[in-house]
């Protein structure tokens, strides 16, 4: 039964487009590294799986593909995700009604409609990108339709069209063919298409075209993927990918909401139909596309991802992938150290104290105990110690050790600033319970805090009224401080926690809201009001909290 061929294909697509994220991963150099493709779609399709695999035996076809539009939305991560969930959209709103026997006709249908509610998705399509393999792969349909071939025929043709696309990407986009690379969305894409459509057919086993026009599409794309190391990307110009799910109370104008997040970044997406969407845009301020969606609704599952930070990841593990290659593996260091940043400032100031693998994660986004897991297992040590860097993840971090099947030790640090004090303690030729003892130790002694943003009414802990958009202070856990002003908040919050702890040292990292002049103004600030306080100022580009200190 359709329903049922449907269902199980799609199941075997994503898992093929998972087992194959990390080859995608690696080609990610264009639009902008927004999160890694691979694992964007990988999560998108994996949201739709868990929905398919809520449904009763013998479901009809219409809730399969109410499953697969309402699954891939809420799942969606990335514009890779967003725009595949787009693609599915479309492609079974079309299948929805159709009875069997399936014929071409009603495939070409299909595309016809995905096309359609994709293109409509994005505001400024990219030639290259999955979009084009997209409109390539629909005009294969529907010439198959013209030309009235058997079903079977239409799908390998499609799945040849969609590989021989792929291996164009490169000279529609010339960022891809300077990197020798073809589009990662669009190789995910034609993943997807070619395990989709092999167990449709009844084709099991290892994703061998089924046919020599197929084969030689997929080595014609396959000659063009030729990693290279790349940090110098050219894509969007600005830094955070935000993304989160959005819950309109009462209808509003999606036009004008486009519009607002066009002139907050680029990369836009609006997606959806009254009142459940999806949002993604890269941005400068993530705070500001936030507030303006809870003005009208209410938002969750928020992802705020560190562009910066992920190409600068995915450089390191292309490198270490290619030396691999080479024969030269790295030797293992005798203790390795993971740690966990929401910014790229904080990031570069763990490497430079001797952190070999950073996971992007914070108050914004915990990572896994599967990425803090990956994480110390890329850092290539016989024992690893991880840092937590926030009270969130640092159960996580636990999860990850008991899993490990090498040493792995947790130094609970609650914060960047308690992290970077861990590593000044620690010594590379010291024992793992000695580097451990000695961590926890420094990380016992520094008091930090922290300013942000109030998104709902509550209370400080003297009781005084806090009010959406109130400035807060908190220190060591606790809101102590409440204002309107992002400076006087710090400079309050700092001078009443250097009462208290009496320190010698205040580290002081910027937030990407706070510019280099906020910065150096605090900073006098702070001097003027305590002399006998050393100010160490860095950027740490984390997001929403424009203030983050540490005293010790």
């Amino acid at each position: 039964m359709i329903e049922q061929t449907i269902r199980s294909s799609f199941i075997a697509a994503a898992q093929a487009v998972k087992d194959r994220s990390e080859d995608i991963n690696k080609l990610n150099v264009f639009p902008v590294p927004d999160g890694d493709t691979g694992t964007n779609m990988a999560l998108t399709l994996g949201t739709v799986v868990k929905e398919l695999d809520a449904l009763e035996p013998g479901a009809p076809l219409p809730r399969v593909c109410g499953a697969i539009t309402h699954g891939s939305l809420m799942g969606a991560r990335g514009n890779s995700g967003v725009i595949t969930s787009q693609i599915l959209r479309g492609l079974s709103e079309s299948l929805a009604g159709v009875t069997e026997p399936i014929e071409t006709h009603q495939v070409a249908e299909a595309f016809k409609k995905a096309m359609k509610v994709a293109f409509q998705a994005v505001r400024k399509p990219v030639e290259g990108t999955i979009l084009t393999v997209l409109r390539d792969v629909t005009k294969c349909a529907e010439t198959c339709d013209r030309k009235h071939l058997a079903l079977a025929d239409a799908l390998d043709a499609i799945v040849a069209e969609a590989f021989d696309s792929v291996a164009r990407t490169p000279d529609l986009l010339p960022v891809l063919k300077e990197n020798g690379v073809v589009d990662s969305g669009a190789y995910g894409f034609a993943v997807f298409l070619e395990a989709f459509c092999a167990a449709a057919l009844g084709r099991s086993g290892e994703l061998e075209h089924a046919t020599a026009g197929i084969a030689a599409a997929s080595a014609n794309a396959a000659a063009k993927v030729d990693i290279e190391i790349n940090d110098d990307w050219e894509g969007s110009e600005f830094r955070y990918c935000t993304e989160f799910l959005f819950h309109a109370e009462q209808p509003f104008d999606e036009g004008a909401t486009r519009d607002f997040l066009a002139s907050q970044g680029d990369c836009e997406l609006l997606v959806g139909t009254y009142p459940d969407y999806k949002i993604h845009v890269h941005t400068d301020r993530p705070d500001h596309v936030l507030d303006h969606m809870l003005g009208i609704g209410q938002i969750f599952n928020v992802f705020i991802h560190n562009m910066d930070m992920e190409a600068h990841e995915r450089t390191e593990k292309i490198a270490a992938d290619k030396a691999g290659a080479q024969g030269k593996p790295a030797e293992p260091k005798a203790i390795a150290v993971v740690a966990v940043a929401a910014g790229s400032g904080e990031a570069e100031i763990l490497r430079s104290l001797g952190v070999d693998e950073v996971v992007q994660g914070g108050q914004t986004m915990n990572p896994s105990t599967a990425d803090l897991l990956d994480a110390a297992t890329r850092a290539n040590g016989r024992a690893v110690i991880i840092l937590p860097d926030n009270g969130n993840i640092v159960m996580a971090a636990q999860s990850a050790a008991a899993a490990a099947d090498f040493p792995i030790a947790v130094v609970p640090a609650k914060s960047v600033p308690q992290g970077f004090s861990a590593m000044f303690a620690f010594d590379g030729d010291a024992s793992l319970e000695d580097n451990v003892a000695a961590m926890t130790e420094a990380v016992a002694g520094v008091h930090d805090g922290e300013v942000t943003t109030a998104v709902r009414d509550s209370a400080a802990a003297d009781g005084t009224p806090i009010h959406n958009g109130d400035v807060i202070g908190i220190a060591d856990g606790a809101i102590t401080t409440v204002g309107t002003d992002v400076r006087d908040v710090a400079l309050r919050l700092i001078t009443s926690l250097q009462d208290e702890v009496d320190g010698d040292t205040l580290t002081l990292l910027a937030g990407a809201d706070m510019s280099d002049q906020e910065l150096a103004a605090l900073a006098a600030e702070v001097e003027r009001a305590l002399p006998d306080l050393e100010v160490d100022a860095h950027r740490g580009e984390q997001p929403l909290y424009p203030v983050i200190f540490s005293i010790e």
